[in-house]
This record gives structure tokens, sequence and C-alpha cells, in this order.
């Protein structure tokens, strides 16, 4: 960051140029709203009232955002050594081919030994997946941002041919595998506040979500309470210093990348194993690109990161109700607005730095 930006209170960092490039997206999606014949303050009031109007609506947009915590904290945690990960979508289906392989294997086994094994198996494969372009990028120099995305293609490919030729159930034509044992499926909310006597609508909101936040609280120790943290972070800054202070950033490298795809594979907990209850083509839906506007909206910090994924999970929620309620915006349209909010919060994240700076840096020196 400049010395000027260094001299901008952290609350315009963190708060209020993330509410001017929101309200910028949402300004420029009234105008689309517009357009099309429907009154742009009705459709925020349907959005608004979709994603946290009822019980119901909360607990979609929580499952949403479970997603989303997971991507942007592997976006973040590559961020914070220098590297673009764009791969959690790639990262996430193997993530889902490791929770699959457990699962189809030993769910005639209690839960208790099954399930810390499939976060392990998520874990692990998403790893593994990322593995390989980090060590490319640590030893031969090939960028990360290109292996990455050859990476999602290569694991599309191969996931839909191993549910087509190999996991897929006997007896059916739709590309999945067979359901798991229910024994192990991740809890649901509404399951578990109907043991305390709580009535909550059915959704697929499960345990994950508590996974997520004890994740992104796990990053935040790590990268900001441990030497290794440390060394990440050093070599984020400045690779040549790091060096100079003795860190090896070749390891680094290949250590960020392995957090990064580790925490993608985690996705698959959410969807294959506490939603969908097997493997589906094409599970992840996105939320590996989603992540990416997610860690920049969040300011690459955990707790930032929560807050932009509960924001982009209303979205999601909130535009599948749009889609419902407004019968001129359609669900292209719909995908389209909610793009807008990834424009202006992801890449034209800086737009009003440069205004905001110099407003603040003027009130400073007439102060």
């Amino acid at each position: 960051m400049s010395a000027r930006a260094d001299r901008v209170p952290g609350w315009v960092d963190w708060g209020l140029l993330p509410l001017l490039n929101l309200a910028a997206a949402l300004a420029v999606s009234g105008l689309v709203v517009l357009a099309v014949g429907e009154s742009p303050t009705r459709a925020l009031w349907v959005l608004v009232e979709g994603s946290v109007g009822n019980a119901e609506a909360i607990g979609y947009t929580l499952y949403y955002a479970t997603n989303f915590i997971f991507t942007g904290l592997a976006v973040a945690a590559a961020f914070h050594a220098g590297l673009f990960n764009i791969g959690g979508e790639g990262q996430a289906y193997v993530g889902g081919l490791g929770v699959t392989l457990i699962c189809l294997s030993l769910d005639w086994l209690p839960w208790p030994i099954v399930i810390p094994l499939a976060v392990l198996g998520s874990a692990a494969a998403g790893a593994a997946w990322a593995f390989i372009p980090g060590w490319l990028q640590a030893r031969r120099g090939s960028h990360v941002v290109i292996t990455t995305i050859m990476f999602n293609f290569i694991a599309a490919a191969a996931i839909t041919w191993l549910l087509v030729n190999v996991l897929i159930k006997p007896g059916q034509q739709s590309p999945e595998t067979r359901h798991f044992a229910e024994h192990v499926w991740l809890p649901t909310m509404h399951g578990l506040l109907a043991q305390l006597g709580v009535a909550m609508p059915k959704t697929p909101l499960n345990v994950a979500f508590f996974w997520s936040l004890a994740c992104a609280l796990l990053v935040w120790l790590f990268l900001w309470r441990t030497r290794w943290g440390y060394a990440l972070r050093a070599v984020g800054h400045s690779e040549s210093a790091a060096v100079y202070a003795g860190i090896d950033p070749a390891r680094v490298i290949v250590m960020a990348m392995l957090m990064s795809g580790a925490l993608s594979g985690f996705v698959a907990l959410n969807e294959v194993l506490g939603a969908q209850h097997r493997l589906i083509l094409n599970f992840a839906g996105g939320a590996g690109f989603v992540g990416i506007a997610v860690a920049l909206m969040g300011r690459n910090h955990p707790l930032g990161i929560c807050v932009a994924a509960v924001l982009f999970g209303a979205l999601y929620q909130g535009g599948t109700e749009l889609s419902f309620e407004l019968p001129n915006l359609t669900r292209d349209m719909v995908v389209a607005i909610q793009g807008l909010v990834i424009l202006f919060c992801g890449a034209l994240e800086r737009l009003f730095r440069g205004p905001v700076e110099r407003l603040f840096l003027r009130r400073t020196a007439s102060a």
C-alpha cells in the first residue's frame, strides 16, 4: 500500500470503500432493471426480502455463503503469498472426488470415523490438485494464473469422465453416483434445531457453515499469529526481502497453494456431503470464481471475507426470488446483475480509492 493510503483511516479501506463499490453496483443494476420496465425500488425490496426476509431465506443465504467463505479464504491464502489462485473451482471438484471415494467405500462404518475422514479427504484432494501449479510456479516459473485456469478444465473433464464411465450408479443415465448412506450425511441446521425444540424450515444449510467460520479463525491465526504465516506474508510483500531474511520463497509458494487448495476442497463438504449426498456434475456452481470477488471485497482478511460471503450469498438467494417475482427479469438478467456486483466489488474495487484518499488528505491538511 502507498504512503498516501497509510494516512487514510483504516475504516475507510475496510468499510467505506466496499460500501461505495456496492452502492455503485446497485445503482447500475437499478438502471438495468429500469430499462426492462421494472421498478428498481421494488426489485431491491424483493432482493432483500428474498434473502433475509424469513428463516428459510436466511438458511439458503448462509448455505451459499458457506461455499464463498471457503473459496474466499482460499484466494486470500494464496494472495498473501503474492499468488493469484484462479483454480478454486477445479480444486473444489477434486475435493468432491475425495469426499465421494471415502463415503462410497467406507459409508458402512459409523459416522465418527467416516466424516472426519471425508473432511481430510476433501482437504487432501484439493491440496493435491493445487500442489502441481504451486510446484510449477516455485520450481519452473510457470505462472500460477495460467496453470490453475488450465487445471480447472482438466478437473471438470476428469470428473465428467469418472461420473459417466466409472462412478455412475448402475442402472441410471444421469451422471451421478449413488447416494451415500444417510448416517454419514452432515447434520442439517433445521435438524439440529428441531432436537432443541426450535422449528426452522427445511433448507440445505448444514454444519459445514460452522466449519467455514472455524476455518476463517484458523486462517487468521495462521497468517497473523505463526511464523509460517509471517513467512508467507513476507514473500507476498517482497520476495527479495524474504530471501534476505532467510525465507525460501519456493517452499512458501508451495505451502500457500496447498493451503489454498485444501480450503477450496472444503466446498465439497457443504455441497456433496451436506446437501447433495452424492457426487453430481457442476456441484461447485461457480463458487471458485465468486471467491475471488469475495476475497477482494473482504480485503483478504478472514473477517471481511465472512461478511462479503454473506453479501454474495444474499445476492444469490435474493436473485432467485427476483426471477420469480418480477416476470421481466429473467434468470439471465439476474445473473448479469450479480455479475455487476462482482465487477464493481472485485475488478473495480479501487474505483473510488483515489477520490476518497484525496478527500481525506485534503481534510487532514486543512485541519
